[in-house]
């Protein structure tokens, strides 16, 4: 393999930053996947939520990998799953708001991938879960959380990020904080490590 930067199959900057602020560079690269149909193939397919965020990840890894066969590839993805059915990001602040109010007072999970390309093939995967119970909130509270977020309501699934405002939806987390964030960065670190990519 090349002693090249790692590649992050994803534009998504909380990935990014996650592994900077672990001291991993790597160089981000667009998939180029169109997940909201692939999504729904697969969805239609009877896939559950966790295969689905699975399969995502293996197919933004497996297409910047096609590009670039000498690089270590790493995909992620991450899918809510409210009753089994499968959630991916709101288009417009308008499903944001309704996708809150859906989860207003309710158990979600999310499902979180990762998956590793070396050349053509994938050579790791991991999936964390975590499960999130969302407060009946106010309407009120509704409003200011969407104010505050504003465009980035429509970056994650479930239109909030536990790391700021959004927090203050929910009576209980359980689940890995990272995973939870978009990517399940303590079992990424340790295969990296093993694999000479980041000092052991």
């Amino acid at each position: 393999m090349s002693t090249a930067l790692p590649i992050l199959a994803s534009t998504s900057p909380v990935r990014r930053a996650l592994l900077a602020a672990a001291g991993v560079a790597v160089e981000a690269v667009a998939p180029r996947v169109d997940e909201e149909t692939l999504l729904a193939a697969l969805a239609a397919e009877g896939a559950t939520p966790r295969d689905i965020a699975d399969t995502l990840a293996e197919q933004k890894a497996a297409r910047v990998a096609a590009r670039v066969p000498d690089r270590f590839v790493i995909g992620a993805d991450q899918v809510l799953d409210l009753d089994g059915a499968a959630l991916s990001k709101p288009r417009d602040i308008a499903e944001a708001t309704e996708r809150l109010r859906r989860l207003r007072g309710r158990t979600h999970r999310l499902h979180t991938a990762v998956v590793v390309h070396e050349g053509p093939r994938p050579v790791w995967r991991h999936l964390e879960t975590a499960t999130l119970v969302m407060r009946d909130f106010s309407d009120a509270l509704l409003a200011e959380h969407l104010a505050r977020a504003g465009a980035a309501a429509t970056e994650t699934p479930g239109a909030y990020r536990v790391e700021d405002f959004g927090i203050r939806l929910f009576s209980r987390i359980e689940g890995d904080h990272f995973a939870i964030l978009g990517l399940p960065l303590v079992p990424l670190l340790a295969y990296l490590a093993l694999r000479g990519v980041i000092a052991p």
